[in-house]
């Protein structure tokens, strides 16, 4: 997946870590000279361009990306970027972060914005899981608990694809606690089949998301994940 993040700040570069670790192609856009430190993120693809300006977007190829992911520290900034991504170069999937609560009404499709969000974790989470199927995905992390929350988009190929939740043999410290189908959000109930492109929603610790992917995408996911990143 290629992705675009405009904005090369703490936000910006934590997002872009987030997502080459998980395998991922990024580009960091950055107007400010001082600020464009390729140090910090060597493995992304830096660019000195102003993220507002069309012909800056046009000569990082920004129509070639799946997602672009407005993350500067400035509101407008961020509501021009996702307008030019959307209408502009038809970006499938625009991430938007809001900096002040009070212009979150702004940040809506009309804008080009299909997801508004503010941490660095939940943003990368967004765009790992708008276009993700046949992997686990992190969303968010409980630290107290030491539990995370995790989603799975089941490809038609998953062993367990239209069997009752009953049969699945999840490992301990594990539980089903949402599926989302279409759009639907169903509690689960042992009798309830699974179907192909549902989103699987589990708190899990992190010791065992390896054995989740496993049962749910079949034993050779684990391997298969790491050997693409």
């Amino acid at each position: 997946m290629r992705v675009a993040i405009a904005g090369a700040g703490n936000v910006g570069r934590s997002i872009a870590q987030e997502l080459i670790d998980n395998g991922h192609q990024v580009m960091l856009i950055e107007r400010q000279p001082k600020m464009l430190r390729p140090d910090r993120v060597p493995a992304a693809d830096w660019v000195l361009a102003d993220a507002c300006e069309l012909s800056s977007l046009e000569e990082a190829n920004i129509a070639g990306c799946d997602v672009v992911v407005a993350a500067t520290g400035d509101d407008k900034t961020n509501l021009v970027l996702s307008l030019l991504a959307k209408t502009e170069f038809a970006v499938p999937r625009v991430v938007a972060r809001v900096n002040r609560a009070e212009n979150e009404w702004l940040f809506t499709d009309q804008w080009g914005v299909d997801v508004a969000v503010s941490k660095p974790r939940v943003m990368a989470a967004l765009v790992e899981e708008a276009v993700t199927v046949g992997d686990l995905v992190r969303l968010m992390t409980f630290r107290q608990g030491e539990a995370n929350l995790v989603e799975i988009t089941l490809p038609p190929t998953a062993p367990y694809v239209g069997q009752p939740i009953h049969a699945v043999p999840l490992p301990r410290d594990s539980a089903l606690v949402a599926i989302l189908r279409g759009k639907r959000v169903l509690v689960p109930s042992p009798d309830d089949p699974i179907e192909a492109g549902d989103e699987l929603i589990f708190v899990c610790t992190a010791e065992v998301e390896d054995e989740v992917r496993a049962v749910i995408l079949g034993p050779d996911s684990v391997e298969r994940t790491r050997s693409s990143r």
